[in-house]
């Protein structure tokens, strides 16, 4: 990329190269040579976070589950909205996503890593969802770039119907499984619903005052 300097690479368990690159205090991260992700544009992964929170309330100790920590966008806007009894539980598959956090972009990260609230697994969220029963008020999924695997085959597993059964199970009553896609999917919806959620499409810009290009978050709420 132009005018950037590469400075960290990583490998996705079963998957493609990543690769770390910063201009200045801008820092982006390339799935092979495709812009998975950038400091420019962070809009819609913050409303992950709270357009959750405001469809769950502010019930005292809710325990939340974030799959994908990326440039830590979501993890921080789920701080400023949760309460100080809440738990952000964060599974990050591959480990040099924490380390660049924690490195290079460390002023990026602001701290967010060492809130109390959080815990960090270095591992799957799906072996996540899979050991839990009711364990959670919210799950937040930004592992790809929506129901088809596109850093990981496998992940097309989270998004089929025995990985929504799962979810749906690891969800406490009244729970919602949040999941931000980079395009719509009528079929994908459809599934949500033959599994029992309740489903809320919005529609969402990437960038600051409705600008850039449009994302789609789905609430799944379990009845």
């Amino acid at each position: 990329m132009a005018g950037y300097d590469w400075i960290g690479t990583a490998h996705v368990p079963d998957g493609v190269e990543m690769r770390l690159m910063q201009r200045g205090d801008d820092f982006m991260i390339l799935l092979e040579r495709d812009d998975l992700m950038s400091t420019h544009v962070s809009a819609s992964e913050e409303a992950l976070a709270t357009m959750t929170r405001d469809r769950l309330g502010m019930a005292t100790g809710q325990e939340w589950l974030i799959g994908g920590y990326g440039l830590g966008f979501t993890l921080r806007a789920a701080l400023a909205v949760v309460r100080a009894d809440a738990t952000l539980t964060v599974a990050e598959i591959v480990p040099e996503i924490i380390e660049w956090a924690r490195g290079p972009m460390e002023r990026l990260t602001a701290g967010c890593l060492d809130d109390p609230r959080v815990v960090v697994v270095k591992d799957d969220v799906a072996m996540l969802i899979d050991a839990a029963s009711e364990a959670y008020d919210a799950i937040l999924l930004d592992v790809d770039n929506g129901p088809d695997g596109l850093t990981r085959r496998v992940n097309d597993d989270l998004y089929g119907r025995d990985g929504l059964v799962a979810a749906r199970a690891a969800l406490r009553p009244g729970g919602i499984l949040a999941i931000w896609s980079a395009h719509p999917d009528r079929h994908f919806v459809n599934r949500l619903r033959d599994v029992g959620f309740l489903v809320d499409e919005v529609d969402v810009s990437e960038g600051p005052d409705d600008q850039g290009n449009r994302h789609v978050i789905w609430f799944a709420k379990k009845p």
